[in-house]
């Protein structure tokens, strides 16, 4: 079965992978410069996101969406098993929001400039003045009644556990006094992992799972302390024996 899995993947499944980014892409770049950023910015990365993972024929759970009320904008933090967590969560969470991610992907000519156009929030940490202004942009989206994704860990696993969370969308949610809402993602280090046959996937159940959303204690040091200790212990607590545990991360 591995075998068969691996001809669908090269001659049926990454050529509509390929079509599909490429749609995708020049779709959100065409959309968000002529109307809504909100709908351009989302939808069709929402359904792309969806293709990718039935085009592999990855089943999909999604637990928990009962958690979250209509409306409301969180601060949405996940652990980062893989490449795959941003389809998982872009075609199954449900709910519009903003990427916050690593200013390296602006580089990429098709899926940077489709992220530029709609808006996503490039993370600099090149000098404290780039710093603020990647704070400064991630505050006003989240005022505008937006939710945001952030992968607090910063980077992929290289071993399915998790890593430290950094305490930046922490911080956003103590000064705005928005609740988290921690999502468990697990099989995508199976489906693809970091370091393992990066040409190939490899077939394996996905689960996402929605946690009840963690509210403010107070405000200033010791919430943000409460929310990214709390954060981590829940969606440490959601993911398969297999890979709880903490285990240091070298690109963190």
């Amino acid at each position: 079965m591995k075998y068969l899995y691996r001809i669908y993947q090269l001659f049926i499944a990454a050529p509509l992978v390929l079509f599909a980014t490429i749609l995708t892409a020049l779709t959100v770049v065409i959309g968000c410069t002529l109307g809504n950023g909100h709908f351009w910015g989302y939808y069709p990365g929402k359904y792309w996101g969806w293709f990718v993972i039935k085009i592999l024929l990855l089943p999909v759970k999604v637990e928990g969406r009962e958690n979250l009320k209509e409306g409301q904008s969180y601060v949405f933090v996940s652990n980062h098993q893989g490449s795959f967590d941003i389809f998982l969560i872009y075609g199954f969470l449900n709910r519009n929001f903003k990427w916050m991610m690593k200013r390296q992907l602006r580089s990429n000519p098709l899926i940077g400039k489709a992220c530029e156009a709609s808006h996503q929030i490039f993370v600099d940490k090149r000098g404290p003045s780039k710093v603020r202004a990647t704070y400064e942009q991630a505050r006003k989206t989240l005022q505008g009644g937006m939710s945001l994704v952030v992968f607090p860990e910063g980077s992929r696993t290289f071993t399915g556990h998790m890593g430290s969370f950094k305490r930046g969308a922490f911080m956003l949610a103590d000064e705005l006094q928005l609740p988290i809402a921690p999502l468990t993602i697990n099989g995508s280090f199976d489906v693809k992992p970091r370091m393992r046959d990066i040409y190939w996937v490899f077939w394996h159940p996905l689960k996402l799972t929605i946690h009840k959303p963690i509210e403010s204690i107070s405000k200033g040091p010791e919430n943000i302390s409460h929310l990214v200790e709390e954060s981590y212990r829940v969606v440490m607590d959601g993911l398969v024996p297999e890979y709880q545990g903490y285990v240091e991360n070298p690109d963190q």
